[in-house]
């Protein structure tokens, strides 16, 4: 099974770039959420980064969410458990992470690819950057991510997502709905404002910029527990027949 790559590049202006990649349309295993989470909680205590950029390799998609392979490999709930713990190790992280952390969503996001997004506390994205949350037509649901998906786009429009798991919803829904924060035409276009963007916010006070990440996530210190009780029911729910049937299909 492919583990995927972590790389983290942090420039003269204090802003750490952390790049993550997958063959698979750059989709997490274990191991690269384990990776990631010990990256971001890495950066959060650096006194040499200020802000954070999160992005993909590629050109394609941005990121596919849970790795297919791993998911149909699961044989007990407690593996099942563990896996989709990945997923709120990353958010939960994301969260308490004392710096910024901005999302480059260069183009379509899926199920956990989403709930990344979301996370980011500022996105920059392209009119390529579709989104869909397609775990309800597999048998389990998007139960880790709502929260994150939730605080950013509201319950309504995160029902509307899940209930229609074979539509992908567009980068201009996405922001009007406020998952992201801005849409550009092109990945370079993007790019050359997200340069902008994190330079100008590098130059501000640290410490207040420490203070500021605290307020935007002030009421979520339940997710410390919450996350993981969603975990244990896509867990459950992986092993089921409907679930490892529907994977084998998505896979052919």
């Amino acid at each position: 099974m492919e583990l995927g790559n972590l790389s983290t590049i942090i420039d003269e202006n204090k802003i750490a770039t952390v790049s993550f990649s997958h063959p698979a349309s750059n989709s997490f295993p274990s191991d690269l959420l384990q990776k990631l989470t010990s990256e971001i909680n890495q950066l959060s205590s650096l006194d040499t980064v200020s802000v954070v950029v999160l992005k993909s390799e590629g050109t394609g998609v941005f990121c596919a969410g849970a790795s297919f392979d791993e998911l149909l490999s699961i044989s007990t709930e407690q593996d099942g458990n563990l896996f989709f713990s990945g997923f709120a190790n990353v958010i939960n992280a994301i969260r308490k992470c004392s710096k910024p952390i901005i999302g480059r969503i260069h183009g379509k996001a899926v199920g956990g690819g989403v709930g990344l997004a979301a996370a980011c506390d500022y996105t920059f994205a392209t009119n390529n950057s579709a989104i869909k949350l397609s775990e309800i037509a597999i048998g389990i649901g998007p139960f880790v991510i709502e929260p994150a998906v939730s605080r950013k786009i509201g319950k309504t429009a995160f029902t509307e997502m899940t209930l229609t798991p074979t539509l992908w919803k567009t980068a201009q829904w996405a922001k009007e709905k406020g998952l992201y924060t801005e849409v550009f035409e092109t990945i370079e276009s993007l790019d050359e404002h997200l340069k902008n963007f994190t330079h100008e916010l590098s130059t501000y006070n640290p410490e207040a910029l420490v203070e500021m990440k605290k307020v935007f996530w002030e009421g979520t210190n339940h997710w410390e527990n919450l996350l993981y009780e969603r975990a244990s029911i896509s867990g459950r729910l992986v092993l089921s027949n409907f679930t490892k049937q529907a994977l084998e299909k998505f896979k052919k």
